[in-house]
C-alpha cells in the first residue's frame, strides 16, 4: 500500500503508448525538424514553467516567420500546420515532464492542431499558435500553484482517462494501488475535491465534447464508445451541464468554427 506522505506529480506515473501520429511522435527521442535545438527547448521549457509574462514576450516573434523550419509540404502554408503539429506534440511533451495530465495536455493538442488545420493563411496560423502556447502556460501556472497528488489518486486519473470506455468500478480502481473502495474513494475526494464518479462522469463528457466537434459519430455512437448506460442517460447529464443536448452543442459549435 502507497504511503500517504508518498507524493509526486502526474508524470511521473508510466503511462500507455498513444495511438495518433503526433502523440507517437512525443516517443521519438530524435524530433526530426531542422530550427535551432537549445532555444527551441529553451521555448519549450518556458512554457512548461508557467512563466506568462515570458511567453508572451516570444510569442511576440510570428511562428511562420521562423528560421530552419523543414520541408515537409510542396505547399507552403500545409508545410507550416505540419510543423505547427511538430510544436503541439513538443509543448505537451515538455508540459506532461512537468506535471501536466496526459489527458489535459493531449485535449489542448487535439484542440489546436485542429484549429491550424483549419487555418486559411499564415497570420490565422501565428494567431493560433500564440493562443496555443498561452493557454498551455497559464495550465502550467495554475498546477505549480497546486499540491501534488498521492501516487494512488495519480494512477487512478490515468487509468481512468485511458479507459473511458469501458466500465470502471470503485473496486477496480482500488486493487490498482492495493488499497480498500473506501480509502481510495476518501482520498480521491480529498485530493480532487470530488468523487470518482463524478470525475468518470465529467472526463466521459469532455471526450464527448471533442468528439461532437471532430468526428462525424453519431450521438449514439458517441454514448456507447464512452460506456454510457444508454444514449438517454448521455443526453440527460450532458444537457445538465452544458445546458444544450449533444446534438444542439453540435450544431451550435460547428457554425461558430472556422472553416
Amino acid at each position: 500500500m502507497d504511503s500517504e506522505k508518498e507524493k509526486l506529480k502526474p508524470a511521473e506515473v508510466s503511462q500507455s503508448s498513444p495511438t495518433s501520429v503526433y502523440r507517437d511522435f512525443l516517443s521519438r527521442e530524435k524530433p526530426f525538424w531542422r530550427a535551432a535545438y537549445q532555444p527551441e527547448q529553451e521555448f519549450y521549457a518556458t512554457i512548461a514553467s508557467g512563466d506568462l509574462a515570458l511567453v508572451k514576450r516570444l510569442c511576440q516573434k510570428p511562428f511562420t516567420e521562423k528560421s530552419g523550419l523543414g520541408i515537409l509540404s510542396g505547399n507552403p502554408l500545409q508545410n507550416l500546420k505540419y510543423h505547427f503539429a511538430i510544436t503541439a506534440a513538443m509543448v505537451a511533451r515538455a508540459c506532461i515532464s512537468h506535471g501536466m495530465e496526459l489527458s489535459e495536455a493531449y485535449n489542448l493538442s487535439d484542440f489546436f492542431i485542429r484549429k491550424a488545420d483549419a487555418a486559411r493563411d499564415k497570420k490565422a496560423l501565428d494567431q493560433i499558435h500564440r493562443e496555443m502556447c498561452l493557454e498551455y502556460t497559464a495550465h502550467m501556472q495554475q498546477l505549480q500553484r497546486s499540491p501534488a497528488l498521492s501516487r494512488m489518486v495519480v494512477r487512478t486519473l490515468d487509468y481512468i482517462d485511458e479507459h473511458l470506455h469501458t466500465s470502471l468500478g470503485l473496486s477496480d480502481l482500488a486493487a490498482l494501488s492495493n488499497v480498500s473502495p473506501e480509502h481510495l474513494s476518501r482520498t480521491f475526494h480529498k485530493e480532487m475535491h470530488c468523487t470518482i464518479n463524478t470525475y468518470i462522469c465529467n472526463r466521459r463528457l469532455d471526450t464527448a465534447i471533442q468528439m461532437l466537434l471532430y468526428t462525424d459519430d453519431s450521438i449514439a455512437e458517441i454514448s456507447s464508445l464512452l460506456a454510457f448506460s444508454s444514449q438517454s442517460y448521455f443526453s440527460r447529464v450532458f444537457s445538465r451541464r452544458e445546458k444544450l443536448t449533444p446534438s444542439e452543442y453540435r450544431h451550435l459549435h460547428l457554425r461558430n468554427f472556422p472553416l
